[in-house]
């Protein structure tokens, strides 16, 4: 089981945008990384190729390697480790390992 999923919000525990959280768009798991709304801006230069395609300096998303978040416990208010347990009907579920919450 994945320790973070879609949706779910993440601070970013080192680089340029260290202490800043936001919402998992999209997970690649191949690259073991993640894209993270609002955060990780790089500048593309983008050539005029269509007319309704945007074009010059464009800012987007980069993805972040997940070894660099830590799942965001709302009623922790604080980053936290993630814990995997399995309940008795046979499914796992996540829990916040400083509060004891399912997340």
């Amino acid at each position: 089981m994945k320790r973070i999923k879609r949706n779910d919000t993440v601070m970013v525990k080192t680089g340029k945008d260290k202490g800043k959280t936001g919402k998992v768009i999209k997970i690649f798991p191949e690259k073991e990384s993640a894209l993270v709304q609002g955060i990780n801006f790089v500048t593309k230069h983008l050539r005029k190729t269509r007319e309704d395609m945007p074009w010059g300096r464009v800012q987007k998303e980069s993805p972040l390697h997940l070894s660099n978040l830590m799942l965001y416990c709302a009623r922790c208010s604080k980053p936290t480790r993630i814990g995997i347990r399995a309940l008795e009907d046979g499914t796992k579920s996540r829990f916040c390992k400083r509060c004891n919450e399912g997340i």
